[in-house]
C-alpha cells in the first residue's frame, strides 16, 4: 500500500525530481518497520545517510573526474563514516547513494540529486504516514505470552530437579540437567519481545483502545532474570551432586525429600501466574513458603559425606531467593 501511494504521488514531485518516480516507491519501502516509533527513525536515518552520500559525491565531482581509483577512495570514505554513531540503517545508504549519483547522475548530477533525495524523502513521508494510521501493530501479547511461557518453564524445571531428588541416583530422566542454557536463551527472547511491545507502543495510536502497563511487563521481566539466575545456579549444583564424583558438595540422603517437597511447591508456584488466579497464587505461594521452611528445619544439622559440604544450604538460599523475587503484592 505504501509503495503504490508513494509511486501515485511521485509524478507530483516539482521540476527534475517528477523524472525519476520509481525512487519514491523505495523510500516507503525502507521506511517499512515493525512498529510506528522504528519507522520514523529508520526513515530519517536513511535520509540523512542519503544526503551525506549525495554531499560526497559532488565533492568527487568538484575535485576529480571519476576513475577506478577515485571511486574506489568514495567508497572508502562512504563506509567510514557509516560508522558514524546514532547513524543506524543510514549507514549502508552514504556509500549507495554517493555511486547512484556518480553511475545514474551522469552528466547531470544536480536534478539526479535533487530528484532522488526529494523522490525518497516522500516515499518516507508516505511510508510512515501509512503506518501510523493504517492498523500499526502492538506487540503486547507476544511479550505476554513470552512472559507466561518463561514463568512455565522454570516451573517445568523446578519441578522436574524436584522429582530427580526422590528418584534412584542417577535420576533415569536427566534432561533437566541440560537445561541451564535453554533457560537463559529463553530469559533473552523475553527481553527482546518486552522491548518490542515497548518500542511498538511508542507513537501509536492504537494504545488507547489498548491499555497495557508495559512497566509492569518490564518489573516483572526483571524479576524472572533473577529467578531464571537462581535456577540455573541450583541447576548446575543439583548436576554436580548428581554426575560428578568430585564435587566438593552433596545432598545428605535425609535432605533429599525435603528438598524435593520445597522445590515442588516453587515449581508449581510458578507455573500458577500463567493462569492468571490471583488468590490460586496466593496459596501456592503460601505453601512455597511453608515447604521451604520446613525444609530449613529439616536439613538444619544433616552432616554431607566426610570431604564435603551440603549443597543443600546453597539450593535453599536459591529458593529463599526466588520466593522473595516473586512474592505476591499485599
Amino acid at each position: 500500500m505504501a509503495a503504490g501511494l508513494a509511486f501515485l504521488v511521485a509524478p507530483l514531485m516539482p521540476g527534475a525530481a517528477a523524472d525519476y518516480p520509481y525512487y519514491a516507491p523505495l523510500g516507503a519501502l525502507v521506511a517499512m518497520y515493525h512498529n510506528v516509533a522504528g519507522s520514523v527513525k529508520q526513515g530519517l536515518q536513511t535520509l540523512i545517510g542519503l544526503a551525506m552520500g549525495i554531499g560526497l559525491a559532488f565533492l568527487l565531482v568538484n575535485i576529480t573526474d571519476p576513475s577506478p581509483l577515485s571511486v574506489a577512495i568514495l567508497m572508502g570514505i562512504g563506509v567510514l563514516l557509516g560508522g558514524l554513531p546514532r547513524i543506524g540503517s543510514g549507514s549502508d545508504w552514504i556509500p549507495t547513494a554517493a555511486l547512484l549519483v556518480l553511475l545514474v547522475g551522469g552528466s547531470n548530477p544536480d536534478d539526479f540529486s535533487f530528484g532522488y533525495l526529494l523522490q525518497m524523502g516522500a516515499g518516507v513521508a508516505v511510508g510512515i504516514a501509512v503506518n501510523f494510521l493504517v492498523f500499526p501493530p502492538l506487540h503486547f501479547d507476544a511479550a505476554a505470552a513470552s512472559l507466561d511461557e518463561l514463568r512455565a518453564a522454570l516451573g517445568k524445571q523446578l519441578t522436574d530437579m524436584g522429582s530427580a531428588l526422590t528418584e534412584s541416583w542417577p535420576p533415569e530422566h536427566e534432561d533437566w540437567s541440560r537445561r541451564s542454557d535453554e533457560l537463559a536463551s529463553a530469559a533473552r527472547t523475553v527481553r527482546h519481545l518486552v522491548r518490542e511491545a515497548d518500542m511498538s507502543r511508542r507513537a501509536n495510536p492504537r494504545r488507547k483502545l489498548h491499555p497495557r502497563d508495559v512497566d509492569l511487563d518490564y518489573r516483572n521481566l526483571r524479576e524472572l532474570e533473577r529467578v531464571t539466575f537462581h535456577i540455573q545456579d541450583m541447576t548446575d549444583v543439583l548436576s554436580d551432586v548428581i554426575w560428578e564424583e568430585d564435587a566438593p558438595y552433596a545432598v545428605p540422603p535425609e535432605d533429599s525429600r525435603p528438598l524435593a517437597d520445597a522445590l515442588t511447591a516453587t515449581g508449581m508456584l510458578l507455573s500458577s501466574f500463567r493462569e492468571g488466579d490471583p488468590e490460586l497464587q496466593a496459596e501456592r505461594f503460601a505453601a512455597a513458603e511453608s515447604a521451604v521452611e520446613a525444609c530449613v528445619e529439616a536439613t538444619s544439622g544433616n552432616a554431607p559425606e566426610a570431604g564435603t559440604v551440603p549443597a543443600s544450604e546453597s539450593i535453599l538460599l536459591s529458593l529463599h531467593r526466588i520466593l522473595r523475587a516473586v512474592r505476591p503484592a499485599s
